[in-house]
């Protein structure tokens, strides 16, 4: 003998919405777009090109050490870029922006840990992968103009040189994943304990980014948490 559990169901008829839908997250972390002024991503470039240019890096400017991917070059953004102030105000501006929208909360401290920009080039990676602090960002500043193809032809997606951001398991509404293909400009706000990664792409350009991990208020962070 056989059970089904299951409920009888009630079909519903399929109408056009006549009422506003208002979509409510309360389960998982919200991230944030914006956009980099194009004078902050030459700066950026600017300080990147003048120091690859020595030719090697000091243990001041090398944080190839303390991160997690298997990339060319890695280089912390010095103390003098910093005190100009420019790449410091975009991140508190947006900052500000991100967490006030998200928890109707004003930032009252950003701290900034440590910034650097990540230089990778053909079939290298970035391993998923954490940040600490409590909040994070990542910025583009150089994407080859094709990361190439798989190598298996007529695949429906192509992950090359794309992040993603991982929490969680996928299910019903919720994803799990979030996959982004970078572009020039845009820059993306994250907590910092969310898992990501960067796939290997195919291409001789360079795939050129900027990541910072910062802290919060306290008072801020853990009523939010």
């Amino acid at each position: 003998m056989s059970f089904n559990p299951r409920m009888p169901t009630l079909s519903v008829p399929i109408q056009k919405p006549k009422n506003s839908v208002q979509l409510i997250k309360p389960f998982g972390p919200i991230l944030a777009k914006t956009t980099m002024p194009q004078t902050l991503i030459d700066e950026l470039n600017e300080f990147c090109d003048s120091t690859i240019a020595r030719k090697s890096l000091n243990a001041e400017l090398n944080a190839g050490p303390g991160l997690a991917g298997n990339v060319t070059q890695e280089i912390k953004l010095s103390k003098e870029l910093l005190k100009n102030g420019a790449f410091l105000n975009f991140l508190s501006t947006s900052v500000q922006s991100w967490l006030g929208q998200a928890t109707g909360k004003k930032t009252t401290e950003v701290n900034l840990l440590g910034s650097w920009i990540v230089r990778q080039f053909q079939h290298e990676y970035n391993p998923i992968h954490t940040h600490t602090g409590h909040i994070s960002g990542v910025g583009y500043l150089k994407v080859p103009s094709d990361l190439g193809d798989y190598y298996q032809k007529g695949k429906s997606a192509n992950n090359n040189g794309k992040i993603e951001f991982v929490h969680g398991s996928r299910n019903f509404l919720c994803s799990g994943s979030h996959l982004i293909k970078p572009q020039v400009g845009d820059f993306y706000l994250f907590p910092n304990y969310l898992f990501h990664t960067v796939y290997p792409f195919l291409s001789n350009e360079e795939r050129r980014s900027v990541s910072f991990n910062a802290f919060i208020d306290d008072d801020l962070y853990n009523s939010a948490s």
